[in-house]
């Protein structure tokens, strides 16, 4: 019989990290020399203030989650703190054996007249392939001991936005006055998308992805429809938000009119009270048929149990999280942050809470582990990740041995 998992295990093993946002993972440290450096106004300048008024460990809601993101986002006006954020975050997941990563942001958030889109991603690019190389060039990487460091980036189109969240927004929103609010929306994640496809293929960026994130209710995935079809065809993986605020609706939407290959929560996926479209006469079925379509197409999960929590009132504690409903239902499904700040958590936590209030075995932990690679948009050809995932998996099962006899 195996001993028990243990956190030092869980650092040790390979891990990935497929849902974590730049801008809402900042040390505090950085943040606030950012900000006196910027001459940006913070409601504390100690980190202990911060973790008191801004990035607390219950939020009321996620409004309230999100409102830290004004001060993050107010740093990341140019190309050197935002290079200097990515690295700091891919340190920070290297320390604790995360392998893999594709940070996500919204471009849009940080355009201005002198920071393009293309800029703002290639700041981050930056930013990660120094940490990337000085792993990779590591003794441990070079004698076989440890595995290489990769990275994607996934860009963010905004299910809402208005013309106070950055310059870019007030430019299209001016253009496009006279415009319904969801057409002006829908045109700036085209342009995204339009960016994303140009920036992977004709620039060689590893653009891995495109995501919708924001409010659900009230800013359906069908409305930028365009913007994802627009992706698809241009042979960008997706992912979408849904079931975080949501019920099952809202990821059937991301999977039909987004051609989701992720989903990111997936939180109320098994939530058949939720739904209100009254033209779906049985719930218990059409949840059944959804929650069956996702696992037989091996659609990944990304899941943050934190973030949940802090912004789901109705959820008291880990314990009443469907991640447990997840698994038993064989669903693919990755452990992750959301946010390392904003939450104040990391994957290695976000798992131990998985192992210590839902019951996770080791067998559900490899297999968890393992999703992740495999789920992963890793920006190289086929049978790189194949090997890749060979190389995790190897270096999984001497860890287990060696941790867990």
């Amino acid at each position: 019989m195996s001993r028990p998992i243990t956190e030092a295990f869980v650092r040790s093993i390979p891990k990935t990290e497929l849902h974590i946002h730049l801008d809402g993972s900042l040390r505090i440290p950085t943040l606030i020399e950012l900000a006196k450096a910027a001459r940006v106004k913070l409601p504390s300048y100690s980190e202990a203030g911060l973790l008191d008024k801004v990035f607390k460990a219950k939020y009321k809601d996620l409004p309230d989650y999100l409102r830290g993101f004004a001060y993050t986002c107010a740093v990341m006006q140019n190309a050197e703190n935002v290079e200097r954020i990515a690295y700091e975050l891919a340190q920070d997941n290297l320390a604790e054996g995360v392998r893999y990563v594709e940070v996500r942001f919204a471009p849009q958030l940080h355009t201005h007249d002198s920071f393009t889109m293309e800029q703002v991603v290639r700041a981050a690019v930056k930013g990660l392939e120094r940490a990337q190389k000085e792993h990779n060039r590591s003794p441990a990487v070079k004698a076989g001991t440890d595995i290489p460091f990769h990275f994607g980036i996934i860009v963010c189109a905004l299910r809402f936005f208005n013309e106070f969240m950055s310059p870019y927004y007030a430019a299209i929103s001016k253009v496009m006055a006279y415009a319904p609010r969801k057409q002006i929306i829908a045109a700036a994640s085209l342009e995204l998308a339009r960016a994303a496809a140009v920036m992977r293929h004709d620039l060689g960026m590893p653009v891995v992805g495109f995501d919708l994130a924001g409010a659900e209710a009230g800013y359906p995935a069908e409305d930028h429809r365009a913007a994802y079809q627009y992706a698809h065809s241009h042979f960008l993986r997706k992912t979408v938000h849904a079931g975080e605020a949501y019920g099952p609706e809202s990821i059937f939407q991301a999977i039909t009119d987004c051609f989701a290959n992720r989903l990111g929560h997936g939180t109320w996926l098994f939530a058949d009270e939720m739904i209100r479209n009254p033209a779906i006469e049985d719930p218990k079925a059409y949840v059944h048929n959804l929650s069956e379509y996702i696992a037989s197409q091996r659609i990944c999960i990304e899941v943050c149990l934190t973030s949940n929590l802090q912004t789901l009132p109705q959820m008291k504690s880990i314990a009443q999280h469907p991640l447990r409903k997840m698994l038993d239902h064989s669903l693919s499904v990755s452990i992750c942050t959301d946010n390392r700040l904003v939450s104040n958590t990391t994957v290695t936590r976000e798992i131990m809470l998985a192992v210590k209030h839902l019951g996770m075995t080791p067998r559900e932990l490899r297999n968890v582990v393992v999703a992740g690679f495999k789920g992963s948009f890793f920006p190289g050809d086929y049978k790189e990740k194949r090997a890749y995932v060979r190389q995790v998996i190897d270096l999984y099962d001497r860890l287990e041995q060696e941790f867990l006899g």
